[in-house]
């Protein structure tokens, strides 16, 4: 009988629209966006950064 499990391959989560993937404090909105979509090309997934403030208009649900 063998002794254990093989390593993972990969890791994989499921991501719906609409999900906030990343918030971000104590730098400068200028900073801040352009950490962001950076950090956006590395993602297999088409991204959008939006203030914290029209995630209510977008979304048409509160925060929280």
């Amino acid at each position: 009988m063998g002794g254990g499990k093989a390593a993972n391959e990969y890791w994989a989560a499921v991501v719906r629209p609409g999900k906030i993937l990343f918030e971000v404090g104590g730098v400068s909105e200028e900073q801040a966006m352009r950490a962001l979509k950076l950090a956006s090309y590395k993602l297999p997934i088409p991204t959008k950064t939006v203030r914290r403030d029209r995630i209510r208009e977008l979304t048409g649900k509160s925060e929280g």
